[in-house]
Formats: structure tokens, C-alpha cells, sequence
């Protein structure tokens, strides 16, 4: 079984067994995960190495080159074409994953889409003396990229009410963004309120609904 300090490296990639917040180096932290040849670390390498390859100064190459046999050069390479076929599973693919895909032969790709199979239907995925268990590895990999993903779409939401309101400090003044909100509630408007947002909001809100003036600020915006 892997040592603690690997298991506390490996919640930075979604491996949570551990809670982290020091910074780790990927490379190294996925080179031992390989050479570990812990059943239940590399069922979770689709996460890990996603997870990692999220950083720009990740590389594939620098992982082998960790490695120091050719034998643990085959077993990543198992490993990523493992990793593919989880992906397959859920219809993911990624810019390093499709330049990877590329590297391989008809005999490889084969195997991907073989091991595919075996992690919907089958009972283990066999390399070697290591036997993975598809189960386990759909499990894991639903916890902790799934999920992490619903939590991306969470923040991008949030990003986006951020833009949003951004982009109506750019037009309205804090008291109009207050009337203008306070319209689209379907809140009551004060007799005051009612005058101002007649005599200022609504005409800029008219402006705003022009889908040619729309149009027209894309393509400034384009150019």
C-alpha cells in the first residue's frame, strides 16, 4: 500500500483519502503512483491524471522520464490508455488526450475500446499480476471528477452572475441596477421610483433590447 505522505500528494489531484493544501509536483507524484503498483491508486489514475493535466506545465513526456525501466514505461502507458477508456466511458476527451490518441497504433486503439467494454460490463481489468476492478473505478471516478466537474459549473455560474453584474455597473448607475432589478422581480415601485425609472432605466433598457444595436457592439467587439 502507498505511504501516507504519496496518499497526502494525491488529494491535490482529487484523491481525496487525505486532505492537502501544499503545493505538489504532479510528475513526481504520479511517477510513484506508478510504480506503487497499488490496485487502488491506479484505478483512480483517469482522476489523477486529468486532475494534473489541468496544469500547462504538465507533461506526459516528463512522466516517462521519471521512470527509470522500460517495464514502468509500459505500465503508464497502460495506465494512460486505461485512463482514455474511462473517459471514452463518459464521452470525455481533452487536448493532450486526443494528441496522445494519435501515438497510438490500430492494435492499441483496439485495446481502448476493449477495456472500455470490460469497465461498463466486465469484472476486472487485467494487466499483468494487477488486476483492476472496473466498479471501483467508475466509483471513483465519479466521485472525484464527476463531481469536481458539477463543482467547475458552480464556479463558472457563479463567474458569470459576476460578469453580469459587472456588465450592469457599466450601464446604470447603483441606484438604476437597484430599479432595474427591482422591475425584474416584479417588486413594487414607489410613485418616485416609478418617475425615475420611466424618465431614465427604462429608455437605456429599450436601447438594450435593440438586437441590431446588439449586433453591432459584437462585432465591434470581434474586431
Amino acid at each position: 500500500m502507498a505511504d501516507a505522505k504519496l496518499l497526502n500528494r494525491l488529494a491535490k489531484f482529487g484523491f481525496q483519502m487525505f486532505e492537502t493544501t501544499e503545493e505538489v509536483d504532479a510528475v513526481e507524484t504520479l511517477a510513484e503512483v506508478v510504480q506503487s503498483h497499488d490496485a487502488r491508486l491506479w484505478e483512480g489514475f483517469p482522476v489523477m491524471l486529468a486532475r494534473a493535466a489541468e496544469d500547462y506545465r504538465f507533461s506526459l513526456d516528463a512522466l516517462a522520464e521519471k521512470l527509470d525501466s522500460q517495464k514502468l514505461k509500459d505500465d503508464l502507458r497502460f495506465l494512460i490508455m486505461v485512463s482514455l477508456s474511462a473517459y471514452a466511458v463518459y464521452n470525455l476527451t481533452f487536448s493532450w488526450s486526443r494528441k496522445f490518441w494519435k501515438t497510438l497504433n490500430e492494435e492499441d486503439r483496439k485495446a481502448v475500446g476493449f477495456w472500455r467494454n470490460v469497465l461498463v460490463h466486465g469484472t476486472e481489468v487485467r494487466w499483468e499480476d494487477t488486476a483492476l476492478d472496473p466498479k471501483r473505478m467508475r466509483e471513483t471516478f465519479e466521485l472525484y471528477f464527476v463531481q469536481a466537474g458539477a463543482e467547475t459549473k458552480r464556479r463558472r455560474e457563479k463567474l458569470d452572475e459576476y460578469s453580469l453584474e459587472y456588465s450592469l455597473s457599466q450601464v446604470f448607475s447603483p441606484k438604476q441596477k437597484d430599479l432595474f432589478k427591482k422591475k425584474l422581480e416584479g417588486k413594487p415601485f414607489t410613485k418616485t421610483d416609478q418617475e425615475y425609472y420611466s424618465r431614465t432605466v427604462k429608455k437605456k433598457v429599450v436601447a438594450l433590447a435593440n438586437s441590431e444595436l446588439h449586433a453591432l457592439a459584437r462585432k465591434l467587439l470581434e474586431n
